[in-house]
């Protein structure tokens, strides 16, 4: 071959290359219109509102954290406290930041993360929804900020919260370090949820988590918080813990927010807990945690078996899972009504004001908790403290807990039915889970089942009255259970 003709052949390898450039350019701004087109569409289709700051590069937030002046103070002090080059220190920031920052997608949240939870939901429960004020609700300024407060009864509580709320907001939950395994940290993460290390101490970890949650409720986007901390291992109200709350009650001491912040109380119950067995035998016995391996195959052999089980037409439903929303409560409203600054006050001394409105606020939660079919019968199947119950008394009991409830304004799920109808709801998910024996004349709990009924009779027992009179009619030498309840007397060794 000739110069020229070598010469012709990079000329058109050169051009080749420049035009499959040109294309893989093309190809990728139109898939990323596309993209951005079939988001927007999303939107539209489901009228959410997202707040623009969910949208915004990772990259940015990053850079906006590390050099923000609470984070560059806190750097200094780490290095000061433990030595290490500046260097270190700045790694070891970009991996928290790293760590804890989401990358929101509108197509994985409204079209995968939306169409996946309403299959699971639909296939596993029935969804109840109850709002306690719903006009207060949409009295919210739309420019404030919404924060809702949680109880914690099973890690299906993201998926029915976002589910629920899918057609008005886009929710970012704060998630515990159970989900940071692949592919739930990508998942949970391309929805906007944020990851956060529970009983972490260090000060430089904390700075960056409190300035990223200030930093995002500056930028109005909306929170599910869960101040339980973690799920209630024997069905009973949690105390609240004050962390992330704190790091949102500080965000109304930035300059220039002139916004409120709104806390709404929102209570989840179900039917039927999906961990509930896990979460017992936990409670009965700490050292029986499951590792995240074995909780991993359970969970590939739950899904394997329900599969097969849909495939056959044997899949049944686990009941109700119900939400209740409460009455939502303004933050500048809380702080103008206590008699000192509580913002101007140091960390040591607001703490224990914080404690007392997170105690305030999942008091609302708590208050609203919802009453299902299975929680109505376990607290008084319970409330006769037998192995053996009479139907007919056991249908009476909980008439009498149902009208008590009501009267106190508690959320009792389907409460126009008869007991009756409530009872036999209750009892077919008892046989699904093997629990009792009932028949015409009697119910019998199974011994070893009963920490399961007291499981679920705890979700209610904060509405209840603490005792009950023996019905007319049942002999006291019945067949009384007059053993501690497992469940009971390990809350009590651990008080």
């Amino acid at each position: 071959m000739t110069f020229r003709d070598w010469a012709l052949l990079a000329a058109a390898a050169v051009l080749a290359a420049a035009l499959a450039l040109w294309l893989t350019r093309r190809a990728r701004a139109a898939l990323r219109a596309r993209l951005q087109r079939a988001g927007r569409r999303a939107l539209l289709d489901f009228q959410a509102r997202v707040a623009r700051y969910k949208l915004v590069s990772r990259r940015a937030i990053h850079d906006q954290l590390l050099l923000d002046p609470v984070v560059a103070a806190a750097m200094r002090e780490h290095r000061r406290a433990h030595g290490g080059t500046e260097l270190d220190v700045r790694v070891r920031v970009e991996r928290y930041i790293e760590e804890i920052l989401p990358f929101f997608n509108v197509l994985s949240y409204y079209r995968l993360g939306y169409n996946l939870a309403r299959l699971t939901l639909n296939l596993l429960f029935r969804v109840t929804v109850d709002y306690q004020d719903e006009p207060a609700l949409e009295r919210i300024p739309r420019r404030d900020v919404v924060v809702y407060l949680m109880n914690h009864r099973s890690n299906a509580d993201y998926v029915v919260v976002a589910f629920v709320l899918a057609r008005g907001v886009a929710v970012s939950y704060a998630v515990g370090e159970w989900a940071r395994v692949w592919p739930l940290e990508t998942i949970f993460k391309s929805f906007g949820s944020y990851f956060v290390r529970r009983r972490y101490r260090e000060s430089l970890y904390h700075a960056v988590l409190e300035r990223y949650v200030q930093l995002i409720t500056r930028h109005g986007v909306i929170q599910g918080l869960f101040p339980e901390g973690g799920l209630s291992r024997d069905g009973r109200a949690q105390p609240a813990k004050i962390g992330l709350l704190d790091y949102v009650v500080g965000t109304l001491r930035e300059p220039g927010f002139d916004r409120d912040i709104w806390l709404v109380p929102v209570a989840l119950n179900y039917d039927r807990t999906l961990e509930d067995r896990v979460l017992m035998q936990e409670c009965l016995d700490p050292e029986l945690r499951v590792s995240r391996l074995r909780q991993a195959r359970s969970v590939c052999a739950y899904v394997a078996l329900n599969a097969g089980r849909l495939v056959t037409g044997r899949l049944q439903r686990y009941g109700r899972a119900a939400v209740s929303f409460g009455t939502p409560m303004s933050l500048r409203h809380w702080l103008a009504a206590q008699a000192t600054d509580v913002l101007a006050l140091p960390r040591e001394q607001r703490l224990p004001h914080i404690q007392r409105l997170a105690d305030d606020a999942m008091a609302r939660v708590h208050a609203i908790v919802p009453v299902t079919a299975v929680a109505l019968a376990s607290a008084a199947l319970l409330s006769f403290e037998r192995h053996v119950v009479p139907t007919t008394a056991l249908l009476e009991r909980m008439r009498e807990l149902r009208d008590g409830l009501l009267e106190a304004n508690a959320k009792v799920v389907r409460a126009d039915r008869s007991v009756e109808a409530t009872w036999n709801l209750a009892r077919r998910m008892f046989r699904m889970r093997h629990v009792v024996v009932a028949t015409r004349d009697a119910v019998t709990i199974m011994p070893r089942q009963r920490p399961l009924v007291e499981y679920y009779a705890n979700s209610i027992a904060h509405l209840l009255p603490t005792r009950l009179a023996e019905p007319p009619g049942m002999s006291p030498a019945a067949e009384v259970d007059r053993g501690l309840h497992r469940l009971r007397e390990a809350r009590r060794k651990e008080g």
